[in-house]
């Protein structure tokens, strides 16, 4: 089943890339389909109104899908590795609770042998330490898109764009974890049909113990928390570049109106926050340890798709200023 799962994450990520790819070919026979796809992927600025577009401001969607969804994922995930695989001295057995659970249920029990590796352990709390890291992306996200941003009542995305991101807010956080996703699964099934069974009366009820699920992440291994120092380094250049772009349309009366942008990354590039996305999710990527190919395509995907972006938001720039600054690159400094 894990196979299976993985395979679908990575499909999806691949069918994501390729298109994209193709479209950067510099061929005069694909500028139709270049224009095409500029169309289906454009967002923005860059994006005219027609009858197969939304608002911009329905990016809350987004952020509100991806806030509940990784939320919920993490919450699974975090109980299944504080309950199944707990990471301290005694990490060579279960724990009173595993050791019921494995032995009363049948769908515990290829977990038995499994869940006694010390590499599934880490593997199943790093999945934690990822998703604590997108919770923390994706709240920033939602709080911006509610107090930071003025979107202009002219910028629209297309319809696929928008099912797009509604995609990859679900895709996304299940690519973090997909090396344990089957496993949280049958265990959140596992529970909560033996909520329904029993009720909430007759279930065990645990001290909760705070340092019981925060200690094992003190535990993890220094590549993680390089990727956690990357990721926050991406993280803050990018709130800083939105709070700029917020800034750009504070006054009512020029929320139709765009103005150059200036400061942090943007002295360099016209799409420092594309620049700083790439920055976390590459830090997410550290933090797996790079031995999961589905977070390398998701980490394609983010690649491609914003280079794509970028380079359009490039070309209306410089469609649209005559003093745009001619040393911007679209978002790789000083390169492209």
């Amino acid at each position: 089943m894990e196979l299976g799962f993985a395979t679908v994450l990575r499909a999806g990520w691949i069918a994501g890339i390729l298109p994209l790819l193709v479209a950067a070919i510099p061929s005069p026979l694909l500028r139709s389909y270049h224009r095409i796809l500029t169309g289906f992927a454009g967002r923005g600025k860059i994006t005219k109104s027609n009858k197969l577009s939304v608002p911009q401001r329905y990016f809350l969607h987004f952020y509100v899908t991806g806030t509940a969804w990784t939320t919920l994922l993490l919450f699974a995930t975090w109980s299944y590795a504080y309950k199944m695989v707990p990471l301290d001295s005694e990490s060579l057995h279960f724990s009173t609770i595993a050791s019921h659970l494995t032995g009363g249920s049948h769908v515990f029990s290829m977990h038995k042998t499994r869940a006694t590796s010390v590499e599934y352990r880490y593997r199943v709390w790093g999945a934690v330490f990822l998703l604590l890291l997108m919770e923390v992306q994706i709240l920033r996200r939602l709080y911006e898109t509610i107090y930071v941003f003025n979107y202009s009542p002219a910028a629209r995305m297309h319809l696929f764009a928008y099912f797009t991101g509604l995609y990859f807010y679900v895709a996304a956080p299940l690519s973090l974890c997909s090396t344990c996703a089957p496993e949280v699964f049958k265990f959140a099934k596992y529970l909560v049909a033996e909520f329904i069974v029993q009720g909430r009366d007759k279930m065990q009820l645990a001290e909760f113990n705070w340092w019981g699920y925060v200690k094992p992440l003190t535990l993890l291994v220094w590549y993680q928390w390089l990727g956690a120092a990357t990721f926050i380094w991406g993280w803050i250049h990018q709130q800083r570049c939105h709070a700029i772009l917020g800034s750009l349309r504070e006054k009512k009366e020029q929320a139709n109106e765009y103005v150059i942008p200036y400061g942090d990354w943007f002295k360099i590039v016209s799409c420092p926050h594309y620049l700083a996305e790439m920055v976390i999710y590459a830090g997410l990527l550290i933090a797996s340890g790079g031995s999961d190919l589905t977070i390398w395509l998701l980490f394609g995907f983010v690649v491609v798709n914003l280079t794509f972006a970028a380079a359009e938001t490039q070309r209306w720039y410089l469609r649209k200023f005559e003093t745009y600054p001619p040393n911007r690159r679209a978002i790789f400094p000083y390169f492209y």
